[in-house]
C-alpha cells in the first residue's frame, strides 16, 4: 500500500510539473507579466529579469558582432 501511494506521489508531481512553462521561455515571461510583481518570489523576480528582461539586450549585441 505505501509503495503504492509513493508510486502516485511521484507520477503526480511529474504530471504538475510538465503544466508549468520552462523557465525563461516566452510563455514563462508572458506568465510572470500577468501575475501581480508583489506576489514574485525573489528567484521569480531575478529569472525574469535574466531572461526577459536583458535577453533582447544580448542577442541584439550578438548579432552586432
Amino acid at each position: 500500500m505505501t509503495i503504492r501511494l509513493a508510486t502516485l506521489a511521484v507520477l503526480a508531481g511529474f504530471t504538475l510539473a510538465a503544466c508549468a512553462p520552462e523557465v525563461g521561455s516566452e510563455a514563462w515571461c508572458e506568465q510572470l507579466s500577468e501575475k501581480p510583481k508583489g506576489d514574485w518570489s525573489t528567484n521569480e523576480a531575478t529569472d525574469y529579469a535574466k531572461n526577459c528582461l536583458f535577453k533582447s539586450d544580448e542577442s541584439e549585441e550578438s548579432e552586432e558582432e
